[in-house]
């Protein structure tokens, strides 16, 4: 267990705390704010504690050089809303600078700032010198609350802890409950399910799931992969051609551990990669050779919709089809329903996923939404995250 906010004294010191501020944005307006809100908690807690609070948070890849349309000031005046009380927002091309130092010395208990994008600085993505030191030199303790990025080693993220007293946030204290619990204590059955496009991406992901779940349910892109290695024609469907052996081998590994694989009985194809496009719906053995799998059939809808409904764990981790097509929403649509009734643990792990259930309107009906994509599937692999590991003890 890791030491958080709440097992250090923050009364009265300077908090630099990393945030995932990493919003979408259009037009200059933030398109959605739940990686703002996620981060609430923590810094509502300092204030109240009467620390001085530093956020810092990356946008975008501007690729170490100040790019106006990745500025974090929107960020600043969403927060000042939220919080109802002005973040003071540092803005400077070099991230710290002489002013910077000055309006952070000056900072006082229960105010709030926010430094510019850390990833102006080349040496953020780094872990490099200078960069680390100038932003340690901002505070006394540091609070990482950004799990989107703890599968990353960066100055902001990794590299202060080796300066001062280093904790976590009630985000990161959650994110690791949830899926931590999922995977090492979970109530079952436990059914993990893994869709997107290649199976490479995913493979030391199932590889780590197959030791610790009851079924685990394909769907999406990878599951062509897993057809092919059945000895089934796909059409014009998504194929990791480099994966076809080892999506063979995970269906002989999972039969080897007694975990039931299920792959989809049926898909909807079409003639086209296109909403409008023509569509019918095949059996898996049995794609024309002029069309391509979409979305998972209305009989592997049933058929995960049933295993779903008697679990007591479920991760999902990537979408059943291409669910930004309304055409071909209605597996993920189905899927993320079937969660939303089940009175399992539900975990859902960042990325699509996440941006599913928002969508389909199922987001409060769900235990947990993973803010990190790539950090949650490094964490369902097994991996230890340098964002984490860098954390005292408690």
């Amino acid at each position: 267990m890791k030491k958080t906010v709440k097992d250090i004294n923050v009364a009265g010191k300077k908090v630099l705390v990393r945030c995932d501020f990493n919003v979408p944005m259009k037009d200059g307006d933030i398109t959605d704010d739940i990686r703002i809100t996620s981060a609430l908690p923590t810094i509502k807690y300092l204030v109240s504690e009467g620390a001085a609070v530093i956020l810092m948070s990356h946008m975008g890849r501007p690729k170490g050089e100040p790019k106006p349309e990745y500025s974090l000031k929107p960020v600043a005046d969403r927060l000042s809303e939220l919080l109802g009380t002005e973040v003071i927002f540092a803005a400077s091309p070099q991230v710290v600078d002489d002013n910077v130092k000055k309006t952070a010395a000056a900072l006082e208990g229960g105010q709030v700032m926010l430094l510019e994008n850390v990833r102006y600085r080349a040496e953020e993505t780094k872990n490099d010198e200078p960069f680390t030191g100038e932003l340690a030199s901002l505070g006394e303790i540091f609070v990482n609350d950004a799990f989107g990025t703890a599968h990353r080693a960066h100055c902001s993220t990794a590299g202060l802890a080796k300066y001062m007293p280093s904790v976590s946030g009630f985000l990161i204290e959650k994110e690791v409950k949830f899926l931590g619990d999922a995977l090492e204590s979970p109530e079952r059955p436990f059914v993990a399910i893994m869709g997107g496009a290649k199976v490479g991406d995913k493979i030391p992901v199932i590889e780590n799931l197959l030791k610790k779940v009851d079924t685990l349910i394909i769907g999406g892109g990878m599951s062509y992969t897993f057809f092919k290695a059945m000895g089934y024609e796909i059409g014009k469907s998504i194929l990791d051609e480099e994966s076809i052996e080892l999506a063979g081998e995970l269906m002989k590994k999972a039969e080897q551990m007694g975990v039931e694989l299920l792959i989809p009985v049926d898909s909807v194809c079409a003639k086209e990669f296109d909403n409008n496009s023509e569509k019918a719906v095949f059996d898996r053995d049995k794609i024309p050779a002029d069309m391509m799998g979409m979305d998972i059939g209305p009989e592997t809808v049933k058929l995960y919709c049933d295993i779903i409904s008697k679990a007591k764990t479920v991760v999902w981790n990537g979408p059943a089809g291409v669910f930004e097509m309304p055409s071909f929403a209605e597996g993920t649509r189905a899927i993320a329903g079937a969660l939303a009734e089940s009175d399992a643990v539900t975990v859902i792990g960042g990325g699509d996923s996440a941006a599913a259930v928002e969508q389909f309107g199922f987001a409060d009906k769900m235990t947990h939404i993973s803010t990190g994509g790539g950090a949650s599937l490094e964490f369902l692999e097994g991996k230890e995250l340098p964002g984490i590991s860098c954390l005292e003890d408690k």
